[in-house]
């Protein structure tokens, strides 16, 4: 389980208080601080799959990869100001036009939005700075997944977050208007 962190607003990760608290909290604080934007309460993998399905033929193959990568950002309110955070990752790879492996990673966070945070602003943080913040972990397990599945690992490039949320309000704008 990980460690809670505040994100912009608050005190910076690895960043220590005078009370030794490296989370920007007081030692004896119940809960999160009002004035924090957000708290990662925690992050963790909800689900994962890995699918080698043309094994052990494809390691006889080993020119013209194809690697396509999909990421969706879902967001769910779980309670007041409690929000499950959510990067859908799919990535296929094919040698020759074969498919060598699937990788499908669920990587959740669960965090706080602060009480101070408007709620105009809830939407951006839950699509963007939060999303930003898990990456390096998801793709973290993508890299060791495909390593331990016989393939060198799959490094995902890093995402602009603010494209993503802009491209799927566009989408859903033309789903709205269809």
């Amino acid at each position: 389980m990980a460690e809670s962190e505040t994100l912009p607003g608050g005190e910076a990760p690895g960043g220590a208080t005078p009370s030794g608290n490296t989370m920007g909290e007081p030692a004896e604080s119940s809960g999160p601080r009002p004035d924090a934007r957000v708290l990662i309460n925690t992050h963790y993998i909800k689900d994962l799959s890995f699918e080698n399905p043309n094994a052990p033929a494809i390691f006889t193959k080993r020119e013209g990869h194809d690697i396509k990568v999909s990421i969706d950002v879902r967001a769910a309110n779980l309670q007041q100001r409690l929000y499950e955070v959510t990067l859908a990752i799919k990535a296929t790879a094919s040698i020759e036009e074969q498919t060598a492996f699937i990788i499908e990673l669920d990587f959740a966070g669960l965090v706080s939005v602060g009480e101070l945070v408007p709620e105009s602003d809830i939407e951006s943080l839950l699509s963007v700075e939060v999303p930003r913040y898990l990456f390096p972990f998801a793709r973290n397990v993508v890299a060791d997944v495909s390593r331990d599945g016989g393939y060198p690992p799959l490094l995902i490039n890093p995402v602009d977050f603010n494209a993503l949320r802009a491209q799927q309000q566009a989408a859903d704008q033309q789903a709205a208007t269809a």
